[in-house]
């Protein structure tokens, strides 16, 4: 046998084998990578066309997930949380208009069959029901569901016996009913369940800076979640459009109540690169890990500009619902096996080029270069054109071990109303430690999915100082990058602990405080550790490029606790020791 056809039946042999195949990817990164629909409402688009979804569920059925969004025409499922399959179903009637479709929907599983409701304020929407969703087989188990409801959420308790609750609004209460499992009429009436109470807790005041401007807070998205025969009511507040906007949590005793609200929210992440974490939902994965999933702002073309995030999830050993938002937009590792979501499932890979210098083919209008790097998610660096061959290079200022990287494309001058289907983007990536020569990072130029976030774990950790992206195709309008995101490790020194954490909490309004502390010489963020006991430190607030925080979401009736630590391209410091705050 000669030796070039001994060589290619050993390749041959490799490849059967599986040896050349891609690696499974082990991780994900928020927000997550759906082919996100663009809003189907002409008036949402008034400065510009973009994508948006928000109020997620997921529930886990027959081995798989399933995701439903609002105004998706349609549902996901996934096998491993991170590959997301679209199916295409309109579960509304023929007479609604064109641009309608489920709006925060609820699903729930009732024995061997999924079920589906969306938000109506009267009877004109059926139940649906499937006992095989992923070949979207659907029929209605009840034409018109006589008593409507928005925002629901159903659950069925260890008894069999099933609950309906809703309600979104700033000024009536969450509700909660008992229906007859096998005809889903009422069983007595609605049930008044919850109000907000921001006098007391600071988190639940309306507005970007929780100061109850412009409107009263809204309370909506109620999910029920049964642990220890507990029922834990979550509620998203006080605005889909804020930072702050998270999902409470109030604890009861049977599943109407009363319920007694949990001091800080369960669901918040204020600071990052993509901030809320609001109005969703919590299931448990195939090893019965809890995760929550719920919605991102962007909010820049409108107020209902949004997205979807994964947390991991669950109850500490006194029965506190809490969900881990730390590095919660840096990648994390997918669920594979029984876990502790106390112990955090983020990678430590850091992000390696935040604020540093930025290439491009070029500029349309103000939209800049650095807002790729900046670390938000509203801003965004626009090309003049979608054309094959415009750029983006970032420059991570020294050789760094690279592990995966995150492309988030923006909507400058998108085309699109409501669900495209059979649309894609095309692109390389290229990496280069000098900036003179290249070598193919990753090859996406005969792609054919929708990924308008894309994340790429790297198969193997590549070396490199510089990265650029190339446009090859567009689904419509400019090629625009809210953040080209690159995690792996700088290879220089890590940062030193925080000197002193100092955080004042005045007599005139408990719920408020302003945090501050030294800058440590190489850091380029910081996350704020705050909980209700000093081994309860269950909220984050990542903090970019600053050395103080407003932060005003305590209850007015407790002592909190404090902890911080400083991050840069190659690691965490040490936390400080956790203080005490009356």
């Amino acid at each position: 046998m000669g030796l070039q056809k001994h060589i290619s039946l050993c390749l041959m042999l490799l490849f059967s084998m599986g040896a050349f195949a891609q690696k499974k990817q082990l991780t994900y990164c928020n927000p997550i990578n759906l082919d996100y629909g663009y809003t189907p409402i002409p008036n949402f688009s008034e400065q510009g066309r973009h994508r948006a979804t928000a109020d997620p569920v997921i529930v886990t059925y027959k081995g798989d997930y399933y995701l439903f969004s609002t105004n998706q025409w349609g549902y996901w499922w996934s096998s491993d949380m991170y590959n997301w399959k679209f199916v295409s179903k309109n579960f509304l009637r023929p007479e609604h208009k064109v641009y309608d479709d489920l709006c925060a929907p609820s699903i729930w599983i009732q024995g061997d069959t999924m079920l589906v409701f969306g938000s109506t304020y009267s009877r004109n929407f059926p139940i649906w029901m499937s006992t095989d969703p992923k070949n979207n087989e659907w029929k209605e188990v009840v034409h018109e569901f006589e008593i409507g409801g928005w925002d629901p959420a159903h659950f069925v308790d260890d008894d069999d016996r099933l609950y309906m609750y809703n309600g979104s609004s700033n000024s009536y209460p969450l509700y909660g009913i008992e229906l007859n499992r096998k005809t889903f009429d009422p069983i007595g009436t609605r049930k008044e369940l919850l109000l907000l109470n921001p006098d007391r807790f600071g988190w639940q005041r309306f507005g970007e800076h929780s100061d109850n401007t412009f409107l009263d807070p809204f309370m909506e998205g109620a999910w029920i979640t049964k642990h220890n025969s507990k029922y834990y009511l979550q509620y998203g507040a006080p605005g889909t459009e804020f930072s702050g906007y998270a999902d409470g949590v109030a604890i009861g005793k049977t599943p109407l109540g009363p319920f007694e609200h949990q001091s800080i929210p369960f669901s918040y992440k204020p600071g990052g690169f993509a901030r809320g974490a609001g109005h969703g939902a919590t299931y448990q994965d195939k090893w019965n890990n809890y995760w929550h999933v719920s919605t991102i702002a962007i909010s820049v073309k409108n107020n209902f500009e949004r997205r979807l995030g994964i947390w991991p999830a669950g109850f500490d050993k006194d029965d506190v619902m809490y969900m881990d938002a730390a590095f919660g937009d840096y990648p994390h590792y997918l669920p594979t096996k029984s876990t502790d979501h106390l112990k955090s499932g983020f990678t430590g890979w850091m992000l390696l080029n935040y604020n540093k210098p930025v290439t491009v083919s070029s500029t349309y209008g103000a939209y800049a270069a650095n807002n790729a790097v900046d670390e938000s998610i509203k801003t965004y660096w626009s090309a003049a054109t979608g054309n094959k061959g415009e750029w983006i290079q970032t420059d991570l200022g020294n050789v760094s071990t690279i592990n995966a990287i995150q492309l988030n494309y923006a909507d400058q001058d998108a085309e699109f109303l409501g669900k495209q289907l059979d649309i894609y983007h095309q692109y390389k990536l290229w990496s280069s430690t000098d900036g003179v020569k290249w070598k193919i990072l990753v090859d996406k130029s005969k792609n054919k999915t929708d990924v308008p976030h894309d994340y790429i774990e790297l198969e193997q950790p590549v070396k490199a100082r510089f990265i650029k992206l190339e446009n090859i195709h567009m689904p419509t309008g400019k090629f625009a990058i809210s953040g080209i995101r690159v995690f792996g490790n700088g290879n220089q020194e890590a940062p030193k602990s925080v000197k002193e954490l100092v955080v004042l909490r005045t007599e005139k309004d408990k719920r408020s405080a302003w945090i501050k502390w030294p800058p440590v010489e190489n850091a380029y963020a910081y996350n704020i550790y705050i909980g209700t006991g000093p081994d309860k430190l269950y909220n984050c607030i990542m903090v970019y490029n600053t050395n103080e925080y407003w932060y005003k979401a305590m209850d007015k009736n407790i002592p909190y606790y404090f902890s911080i630590e400083a991050i840069n391209e190659s690691g965490v410091s040490q936390k400080t020791d956790v203080i005490k705050v009356n």
